[in-house]
């Protein structure tokens, strides 16, 4: 009778530690919901989405590596996604990628879900190339009697080119190839990239006209949905001036495109 009733004691006491294991899941999955909205419980993302435009030139490389590794040091993988310009800036307004590369002050105004991270990446120098024609820069209107390359959707030169006459191409290569079948008579573009597809190309005859058309910093930027992450990269990115990772990246990027120099 004794041997019954320790049998029937372990058998309730198993059983009673079931309905105690039960009820404690059912407690823990009804409560993720909420706990997901607490500051700090809900996990971020392991790997971020990025996209930037087609082509792979030092300005976008030295972007790239110093964005790479402030995401590394927040424990985040970037991956890049390249597209057009235009498609590439409305893929992260409308968060079909996580954000965009880099790109000018002000965004925001046409892309209202993007955030920046108000930490200058690089400077950015638009110029002039040009393989025959020759006059004195003297800003935007000086461009008026020409015509005009450019790869398409760079919003500054877009802005300040509006009613002139323009072709233009996908990429910085087509752009120069264009002008060398003489369909534009001269080049806008970063003078970074420029010289670094002129290197490539081996087409030594096209050369800059001064001054630069703008000079101007440029900044990553983020859409909304992630807005919490941008103190934790601005704090990142601080850093890495401060310890001259972002100017090292930048000296290592220019010595890779030969451009050393510039």
């Amino acid at each position: 009778m004794l041997f019954y009733l320790t049998v029937q004691a372990d058998v309730f006491h198993v059983h009673e530690k079931r309905k105690y294991m039960r009820r404690r899941t059912l407690f823990k999955l009804a409560a993720l919901p909420f706990l997901a909205t607490l500051p700090g419980l809900a996990q971020e993302k392991t790997s971020l989405q990025i996209s930037t435009l087609l082509e792979q030139d030092p300005a976008t490389s030295i972007a790239e590596q110093v964005m790479a590794e402030a995401y590394r040091r927040l424990n985040i993988k970037m991956k890049l996604t390249r597209l057009p310009g235009e498609r590439s800036l409305q893929s992260a307004n409308d968060g079909e990628v996580d954000g965009e590369l880099y790109r000018k002050l002000y965004m925001e105004k046409d892309y209202p879900n993007l955030l920046i991270v108000p930490v200058e990446l690089l400077k950015y120098e638009i110029v002039i190339f040009t393989r025959s024609t020759k006059f004195v820069v003297n800003g935007w209107e000086s461009l008026r009697p020409y015509t005009l390359g450019f790869v398409k959707s760079i919003k500054i030169i877009e802005q300040n080119t509006a009613g002139m006459k323009i072709e233009v191409a996908a990429t910085l290569r087509q752009a120069f190839l264009k002008m060398m079948l003489a369909r534009s008579d001269v080049v806008i573009a970063n003078r970074l990239s420029g010289l670094a597809v002129l290197k490539e190309l081996n087409l030594p005859e096209i050369t800059i006209l001064e001054p630069p058309l703008a000079t101007f910093p440029v900044f990553h930027y983020l859409n909304k949905k992630h807005a919490a992450l941008i103190p934790q990269l601005t704090k990142v990115l601080v850093q890495m001036q401060k310890d001259k990772t972002i100017l090292n990246l930048q000296k290592a990027v220019m010595l890779e495109h030969g451009l050393q120099e510039y």
